[in-house]
């Protein structure tokens, strides 16, 4: 099946899920989830995977052994697009991002290092400066609250030194538009203007080496 979007379930479940984190409300209501929330984005997915590579959906299941909240649940669905790209559904709308979201120790030393350096560094501010201008915000899961240790106060690029994290992220509220193929379209939009940010960090960050599996001969 194509991609024809989310109809306004998906609020009456998420509100629903929201007002009521339990394993009755969950069992009561999985067949909305599986046909109306995660079939869609499964079809979406499928289509976005020739150009923004292998997907993968979360787990709607919350970690919740190191949590003190114990809800079981996450309120929203949320994918991966080849490790960069990412498209969340919740009652508050459709959201996209991509970039890394929260860097590894190796990885956010590699990116500092380049942010610091001219030619990297000043690539990268443009990469950011064309991205607000298409209308995406550049973000991290954490910012420090000044420079890093080993960087002047008054980098030129202190603003992408102090991040420990980079994504760019534009989110929309629950519109008629939603429930047509147009909320592909959204989609597509910011992967595509991310795309630079995603090369850039794919250059001169990469994967942390704690992913990355030893050789056979090491």
């Amino acid at each position: 099946m194509t991609f024809q979007g989310w109809t306004d379930a998906i609020l009456d479940f998420f509100e629903g899920l929201e007002a009521d984190n339990s394993k009755t409300y969950w069992q009561a209501h999985k067949k909305v989830y599986d046909e109306l929330v995660r079939a869609p984005m499964q079809e979406l997915l499928a289509e976005l995977s020739d150009e923004f590579g292998e997907p993968k959906i979360f787990r709607p299941n919350r970690d919740i052994r190191f949590s003190a909240d114990k809800t079981p649940y996450k309120t929203q669905i949320g994918a991966t697009l080849a490790g960069h790209g990412y498209v969340q559904l919740s009652a508050d709308g459709l959201a996209v991002a991509s970039g890394t979201y929260a860097f590894a120790s190796d990885q956010l030393a590699r990116y500092r290092r380049a942010v610091a350096l001219d030619l990297p560094g000043e690539a990268l501010a443009k990469v950011a400066d064309r991205a607000r201008v298409a209308g995406l915000t550049i973000t991290a899961a954490s910012t420090l609250t000044t420079a890093p240790r080993g960087y002047p106060k008054d980098h030129p690029r202190i603003e992408l030194l102090r991040m420990k994290g980079l994504v760019t992220w534009k989110q929309w509220p629950v519109e008629p538009w939603l429930a047509t193929p147009k909320a592909k379209d959204k989609v597509v939009s910011v992967l595509r203007a991310s795309a630079p940010l995603a090369h850039w960090l794919d250059i001169h960050v990469g994967a942390s080496e704690a992913e990355i599996p030893p050789r056979k001969d090491s």
